[in-house]
């Protein structure tokens, strides 16, 4: 049996390993490399364009159920994340380049995987096929899907933020800390403001000049990428409650600051910082410039300026079952933030849950919907459930369903559906038996 895999970025190589490892002979097609992306900066499979952050693996969280539940799933990726960390406090924070080169010399490693570079720009596949082209997809492809599809698209903006050179940050105006104390206290760079200095900051930010968008119909911007030049302009104090809050931090004096900037390791050498919560649309002059304002970065060198692209998804609901199979052919199933699941591990879960069920519709068996209780049966749910306003979905507690026990501490009830979900997974995998085989 073969399985084609359109798309090397984390859910096409999550979908592929799982197919894989079933025994199936997969070709994955990745356009980088032949032609690029707005966005990417290589050619390396599961590359990551925005944060190199996976989010939280605490059991109080909705990101770190969804991780709980993948690992109980064999998931490649968040193996692969996890041998290649660098230190994000409580955070699943990966060496991008190392990450990449993990997911790619895994695949490669089974005899049954062809990589091919090359632009899909038709959808005549004689075999089932895994569309996880992302959310830049090309302009070529995207007009094959629509016209396989029948349905209009739905476009948003993303931003990504910057990263920049740690030899020439001021650390004499800088301090290490996590938030409440929480992780290594070298985790992360905070880069403090006092409020002249923070004041001045907003006002240039508010005025500085944007890049122009080009192709867009619909002005949108999805409020987990917010720019922070748009986040700022809806109120003066926006920042402090937001990327720039000062809350749980102690600078070198035991003060808290006014207001601060936290910068995260880009990589394990620690020779670049990002800019966290920094998404920008800033034109790159003015990204100098006005980042130039926060004193720690006053001679800092970017070394990847924020830049603001387009993001695509496609009307799910409408389109497709709860396995990410299309409703009108069965043997097309499509995974990644183009069907309206936002971020990095909520891509992952997808491509692993299309692979399961697209592998289980060419075994003639029934399609696999994980229970209610979990976050990969909530992400099924999303994108299968009718509604007249359909959005991107991050993981979140809010789409579980009550645990009916009275816990009246936040954290703890938080504990409980983490516990639940993570009983539940196991159980139905358990009854289900689908490990290595659908």
């Amino acid at each position: 049996m073969r399985i084609d895999v359109v798309g090397g970025g984390l859910a096409g190589c999550e979908a592929a390993y799982q197919l894989l490892e079933r025994g199936v002979e997969v070709t994955m097609y990745e356009m980088r490399g032949v032609s690029p992306t707005p966005c990417h900066k290589t050619d390396h499979l599961a590359e990551l364009v925005c944060s190199n952050s996976l989010k939280s693996e605490a059991e109080d969280t909705a990101s770190g159920l969804l991780k709980a539940e993948l690992d109980s799933l064999d998931c490649l990726l968040l193996r692969c994340a996890r041998e290649c960390r660098v230190p994000a406090g409580g955070a699943l924070a990966v060496d991008r380049e190392l990450f990449s080169q993990k997911v790619a010399k895994t695949l490669e490693s089974f005899p049954n995987f062809t990589l091919v570079r090359k632009e899909i720009t038709s959808l005549d596949f004689d075999n089932p096929v895994v569309i996880a082209s992302g959310p830049l997809t090309s302009d070529a492809l995207a007009d094959a899907i629509a016209k396989k599809l029948g349905a209009q698209y739905l476009g948003f903006y993303d931003a990504v933020a910057p990263i920049v050179d740690a030899d020439s940050i001021d650390y004499d105006k800088a301090f290490f800390a996590s938030r409440y104390g929480k992780g290594d206290p070298t985790d992360y760079l905070n880069c403090p403001l006092n409020r002249e200095e923070y004041d001045a900051f907003v006002e240039e930010l508010v005025n500085a000049r944007t890049a122009e968008l080009h192709d867009f119909d619909k002005k949108e911007v999805f409020e987990a990428c917010m720019p922070v030049e748009v986040m700022a302009k809806r109120g003066k104090d926006t920042l402090r409650y937001g990327p720039m809050r000062p809350v749980g931090l102690r600078d070198k004096d035991g003060n808290r600051p006014y207001a601060v900037v936290q910068l995260r390791k880009e990589n394990e050498a620690a020779t670049m910082y990002n800019l966290v919560g920094f998404q920008t649309n800033l034109a790159f002059p003015e990204q100098r410039r006005v980042f130039g304002m926060i004193p720690a970065l006053a001679n800092a060198e970017f070394l990847r300026y924020g830049v603001m692209h387009r993001n695509t998804f496609i009307n799910a609901p409408e389109l497709l079952t709860a396995g990410f199979l299309l409703k009108n052919d069965r043997k097309t199933a499509f995974a990644g933030q183009m069907t309206g699941v936002e971020g990095y591990v909520e891509s992952i879960a997808s491509g692993l849950i299309a692979a399961l069920n697209l592998y289980a519709e060419t075994c003639g068996q029934e399609e696999i919907i994980f229970p209610a209780t979990t976050i990969c049966g909530q992400l099924q749910r999303h994108v299968s459930a009718k509604t007249e306003d359909y959005q991107p979905m991050n993981a979140n507690f809010g789409l579980l369903p009550p645990t009916g026990e009275k816990i009246r501490d936040k954290k703890m009830r938080k504990v409980a559906y983490y516990t639940r979900g993570c009983e539940d997974m196991k159980r139905f995998i358990s009854d289900l038996n689908i490990r290595k085989e659908a």
